[in-house]
């Protein structure tokens, strides 16, 4: 785990890409399904593990601790012990510096204890406070609970393959050596005699697959163990007896592990898998693991290292992210986020159906710094106030509405909200839908998904504003619905002092559907009720229906966003009777399809007109008029000429053409290979520098990438009405995405 660039490139692929295996789902029920009673160490047995038990996805909110040896010389980051050894890296020349060379002075002194070259004495070992120290993992521990956790755990080995616990596997740990404590043991003593469900995480699989590749090699077994040089068989077991020692002493409810799985003997990691799950089955416990590469990610749960998808995402996920900017581990100088960054990024990714694991950084000696404590008590505020709305809740149709946009995937920095962020959770007997404000948005707030095109609010019962105590609630006046949105009164000044404000809807029955901007939503039951799962654009098999938590012959009613299309196919893959959908439905049984569609795709409905807009500046993409091929696409302030008008058509393979109303010419890539070269028109000719692969970026909006050219269509920020409509390497940028709005 890593803040460096060098991880962030290092992983950039594989981290995209599990990213992408998942972030194209969104929220519906997770489809409950039978544990075995025995697993076997193979794909077909351990990926019937529910991955996500119901405690789990009623939890929210975790603590873990990046605290070892690497915090000895508080330099850099946790990738101290690898940095040091490369050659005019800033860790190098600190420890050339600070220690002498590394290859006289190597990183297990900071295990064993060293003078450095001041002649202070240098060892990870931190004491109880019990024994004169100033360590107390039942004072952590309070504080994980005051913060409003409800899981908490150690990182129990990081890359450096110290393990921090009396391992019967691996000499270097921190009962044989350094602190001479079962830190393991300790930590989990300490976590349930709180009531918190107990969290392990181990980084291991990075030690001996790529961690140390700058350390020479070692003569002595024992070192040669340490920097992982035992050679592949040796250290794929060490890897499996590490975790089964882990699994039986701890008993863990998570084993959180870090990324390089996939680098991992596929053998070994099917067998910790049996291992750990039939374990749970003989200790009674539902069980929860994490990868962010290497499982199927059937059983296991994906997680979103410092970050989290842009949308709601199922199936449930989780985010490890760290309370500080600049490292993992406790540095010299380290940075931290706010309260209201690392606060609104939780209530943000709990919208979007995931967890969050928070990261903090102490020091060698035990302290965990009052900057970092008084980050926790801000959380724990808001969760003791207003834990209600976060708490056992679940992902609502909509994640939330306002102009500031997080997530998008890994490495997306948290961000703090304004007034203007709403962000929904729903209780799970589905007559609550909460409404967090991310400030205090003055006497009065409309919401604008609630606005009555798209939602029935008749059945809303009441209105209150969450008071400053936990149960209280303040009454407010009866809100009006509009074309526009929801306005509820507040009172004319905030009743109290907070980082987010929440609204109580109650129902006097099921919160009603609400109607898509985006995709579809398929319900399971008539009249738009029971487990639903929203569809986004592109094509959906009875696997890809199943992990959506809807399951593949199941659907009864459906609610397509206006200008899009569902063709329903009573075969998987697209095969057999097929019923295309342009409006609501909400009893197939009329149309005689109710529980026979086993695969279908979403699509923009070929015969309507779109005004496709660019969500930075809300200008529309402009053919010009009656122009010349080759002409270039432009941007216009919408005006309902029919230059702004567009069908999406679409053609092979999942990707579209872009119709101009006007003068029936296509948006064209022109072959463009440059950042900043423009976007044309021309007749359609089949090339596939004229086809467009539209993929959904969260909300209602999209990014619309060229096919021969991999660019994606680009608004080039706040310009003028008449600018030229560019192209650009995708991003998270919101001038690289777009709207599409039926006519």
């Amino acid at each position: 785990m890593s803040s460096s660039i060098n991880r962030r490139h290092f992983l950039a692929g594989a981290t995209c890409v599990a990213a992408a295996a998942v972030a194209g789902g969104l929220f519906g029920a997770n489809v409950a399904q039978a544990a075995p009673s025995t697993y076997t160490p193979d794909w077909d047995s351990v990926d019937q593990h529910p991955p996500a038990p119901e405690w789990f996805q009623d939890a929210k909110f975790g603590i873990y601790f990046h605290w070892g040896v690497f915090s000895v010389p508080a330099f850099g980051n946790e990738w101290y012990p690898r940095n040091m050894y490369r050659p005019g890296d800033g860790a190098n020349q600190h420890h050339i510096a600070t220690y002498g060379q590394p290859s006289a002075w190597p990183y297990h002194n900071f295990i064993n204890g060293a003078r450095d070259l001041a002649g202070n004495f240098v060892k990870f070992a931190p004491k109880l406070k019990s024994a004169g120290g100033k360590f107390d993992p039942d004072e952590w521990v309070q504080l994980f609970v005051d913060a409003g956790a409800r899981f908490a755990g150690p990182v129990a080995e990081h890359h450096d393959g110290f393990s921090m616990w009396d391992s019967q596997v691996n000499e270097w740990n921190s009962v044989k050596k350094g602190p001479g404590l079962d830190l393991l043991k300790l930590f989990s003593t300490a976590i349930r005699a709180k009531g918190l469900k107990l969290l392990v995480a181990m980084h291991h699989a990075y030690n001996f697959t790529g961690f140390y590749e700058h350390v020479a090699a070692q003569t002595d077994p024992s070192l040669k163990k340490l920097y992982g040089q035992l050679g592949s068989t040796a250290e794929n077991q060490l890897w499996f007896d590490k975790l089964k020692e882990v699994v039986d002493r701890a008993q863990p409810d998570i084993l959180w592990q870090d990324f390089n799985l996939d680098e991992v003997d596929e053998q070994q990691r099917l067998n910790f898998l049996a291992y750990y799950y039939n374990q749970a089955n003989s200790w009674g416990r539902e069980v929860v693991t994490t990868y962010k590469d290497g499982m199927h990610g059937k059983g296991e749960v994906f997680d979103f290292e410092r970050g989290g998808p842009a949308d709601i995402t199922t199936p449930y996920w989780l985010t490890d992210d760290s309370i500080s900017s600049s490292s993992w581990c406790y540095t010299q100088g380290i940075g931290y986020y706010t309260i209201q960054q690392m606060l609104h990024s939780f209530i943000d990714r709990v919208s979007k159906n995931g967890n969050v694991l928070l990261n903090i950084a102490p020091m060698a000696d035990g302290t965990i710094p009052q900057a970092q404590k008084d980050i926790l008590l801000g959380i724990g505020d808001h969760l003791k106030r207003f834990g209600e709305s976060l708490y056992a809740t679940r992902a609502w149709t909509a994640y939330g509405e306002g102009p500031t946009k997080m997530g998008g995937g890994s490495f997306t920095t948290p961000h703090a909200g304004t007034p203007q962020d709403i962000r929904f959770t729903r209780n799970k007997a589905d007559n609550v839908l909460y409404a967090t404000i991310l400030g205090w948005p003055g006497s009065s707030l409309t919401i604008k998904t609630l606005s009555s095109d798209r939602i029935d609010l008749s059945s809303l019962s009441s209105v209150k504003l969450l008071g400053t105590t936990a149960g209280t609630y303040i009454d407010l006046p009866t809100p009006t619905q509009n074309s526009s949105g929801l306005t509820v009164t507040l009172l004319s000044s905030a009743p109290y002092s907070a980082h987010a404000y929440v609204l109580k809807l109650s129902f006097s029955g099921t919160i009603p559907g609400l109607r898509p901007l985006a995709g579809a939503i398929g319900f399971k039951d008539v009249d738009y009720t029971g487990d639903y799962a929203l569809l986004p654009l592109g094509d959906h098999t009875a696997a890809d229906l199943t992990a959506l938590g809807l399951g593949a012959a199941t659907l009864s009613s459906l609610r397509p966003a206006p200008g899009y299309q569902v063709i329903g196919y009573s075969g998987d893959n697209f095969t057999g009777t097929s019923w295309t959908f342009t409006a609501d439905n909400p009893d197939l049984r009329v149309t005689g399809n109710n529980d026979r569609i086993t695969s279908l795709r979403v699509r923009f409905n070929p015969a309507t007109y779109f005004r496709i807009s660019n969500v930075t500046n809300s200008l529309a993409l402009d053919s010009g008029g009656n122009v010349a091929s080759g002409s270039n696409l432009k941007q216009w302030t919408w005006d309902g000429s029919s230059n702004l008008q567009w069908h999406a058509e679409p053609v092979s393979g999942g990707y579209y053409r872009l119709v101009n109303r006007t003068n029936g010419m296509v948006a064209d890539g022109w072959g463009a290979t440059d950042n900043g070269s423009p976007a044309r028109q021309a007749a359609w000719n089949g090339g596939t520098n004229q086809q467009w692969k539209i993929t959904h970026r969260g909300g209602d909006s999209y990014s619309i990438a060229n096919r021969t050219t991999g660019l994606v269509l680009d608004g080039g920020g706040d310009v003028s009405s008449g600018s030229v409509t560019k192209q650009w390497a995708d991003g998270a940028s919101t001038n690289l995405m777009w709207t599409f709005t039926a006519l």
